[in-house]
């Protein structure tokens, strides 16, 4: 097997993208903004087959661009989703992302009120949710304590990217916050997900994001 002569990171992603669309075939699953982001989830993947699990909405999609073009704060449920969307994308777009167990206090009322530090964190940063991304690739609770707080009369968030992997309510999860009507949401159907396609998903979004922006200056 010959190794090809691709250097840079770039160069690599690119002809990634180009064998995608190729073995991608025609016609494609998704179009337009939606591909770009099917097909980063491929990328981080290696796996055709999540294409049939994804919900890509075109007005989830827009609301997540536009949510950055404004410059919305991302939380995400772990860490390593966090690390996964690069300041370079982020900060010309004015956004940043937090990770939920970092903020003030999460243990501490986990603790006091016997409930995992995901559903902490949400209650603790439920003030700033709306109008924010919300990034979700390990903790079903974190979906399912929104749709608590959803129910509960709080404003959604400008975007929910429900990805969170694993056997026990990982799927039911997802179904849950998407059978709120008033949520724009981005998902994988079934147990499949996990923080990096939960951070890949961002990092599309940001790229169209940065894409409009250059086009409206």
């Amino acid at each position: 097997m010959k190794l090809q002569p691709y250097h840079s990171p770039e160069d690599i992603e690119r002809r990634s993208f180009a064998i995608i669309d190729e073995e991608a075939g025609e016609p494609k699953p998704f179009c337009g903004p939606a591909w770009e982001i099917a097909r980063r989830l491929v990328h981080t993947s290696a796996d055709f087959s999540l294409l049939a699990d994804l919900h890509l909405p075109d007005d989830a999609i827009e609301a997540g661009i536009a949510a950055l073009l404004r410059g919305a704060s991302i939380y995400t449920d772990t860490e390593m989703a966090r690390s996964g969307m690069p300041a370079r994308r982020l900060a010309p777009l004015g956004s940043s992302a937090l990770c939920l167990l970092s903020l003030p206090g999460v243990a501490e009322t986990a603790r006091a009120r016997s409930i995992t530090r995901s559903r902490a964190a949400l209650l603790a940063a439920r003030e700033s949710l709306p109008g924010s991304i919300l990034a979700v690739g390990n903790a079903p609770t974190t979906l399912i304590a929104l749709a608590e707080l959803l129910d509960d009369g709080m404003e959604p968030p400008a975007l929910v990217i429900a990805m969170p992997v694993g056997f026990v309510n990982a799927a039911e999860s997802k179904e849950l916050i998407l059978s709120k009507s008033q949520t724009r949401c981005i998902a994988i159907r079934g147990r499949r997900g996990g923080s990096p396609l939960a951070a890949a998903t961002v990092n599309a979004l940001a790229e169209l994001a940065l894409r409009r922006q250059k086009s409206i200056e």
